[in-house]
């Protein structure tokens, strides 16, 4: 059951939604604004500002949701593949004038691109740091020369300032469930990282990584090419 597009759905037709609700494996439900999703390039944080404006050549906009980045990046001129597993997000895209929308899993793209983005944590579809290793060596195939990985994540250290962090896995690794309209959709893992572990992982796995935009609440910008 997608509740997450059935919420999209409804905002899309009616202007507005019942909540939206986000179960998580660390602390109580939260309220997850539906319209956020819809927010036009005036309504975006500066973190969107400097991803959107470093994005160059032909773009894959992965987790697109409704396609309001991707929207912006064909207005600049890009030739954008703007990718999500919800059927019903990628309907609203089309409907709302993205040239290419694609129900596609990252993992099935075939295509090389120049940038690969994430944006709205969307780097934590890869759900553990083992996933995000896997999925560096994946996205090698998808990369043309000199292109570059852009995506934004968060240090979520804060969450156990009065709690222990977990001692059988990553503190970033946490489990989602969406709650719309007393419906409830597949849980899921989904990845935080901290900048420390990030440049760790990525020099491993073959990645010069560069924080290129902090917000000061914990929430990062990076860029990641490959190392030659």
């Amino acid at each position: 059951m997608d509740v997450f597009g059935k919420a999209l759905t409804d905002f899309f037709k009616e202007g507005e939604a019942d909540t939206l609700w986000l179960l998580n494996s660390y602390s109580e439900p939260e309220e997850m604004p539906v319209d956020i999703f819809f927010r036009d390039e005036e309504e975006m944080p500066a973190l969107e500002h400097h991803a959107l404006s470093h994005c160059y050549g032909d773009v894959l906009d992965v987790g697109a949701g409704v396609g309001s980045h991707a929207l912006i990046l064909q207005e600049l001129g890009h030739k954008v593949t703007a990718i999500d597993i919800s059927a019903d997000a990628v309907k609203i895209m089309q409907q709302r004038g993205v040239k290419n929308a694609i129900v596609q899993d990252v993992f099935t793209t075939a295509e090389k691109f120049d940038t690969l983005l994430f944006l709205m944590n969307g780097i934590g579809l890869t759900g553990t740091l083992h996933g995000f290793a896997h999925f560096l060596n994946f996205a090698k195939n998808l990369i043309n020369d000199g292109g570059q990985l852009l995506f934004d994540s968060s240090d979520i250290a804060y969450l156990y300032e009065d709690l222990e962090k977990p001692t059988n896995q990553y503190f970033g690794e946490v489990n989602f469930c969406y709650e719309y309209k007393k419906q409830k959709g597949d849980w899921f893992n989904w990845l935080y990282i901290d900048q420390t572990t990030l440049v760790h992982i990525s020099h491993q796995n073959g990645w010069h990584c560069e924080i290129i935009f902090e917000d000061g609440e914990d929430q990062y910008l990076a860029r990641l090419k490959l190392l030659s």
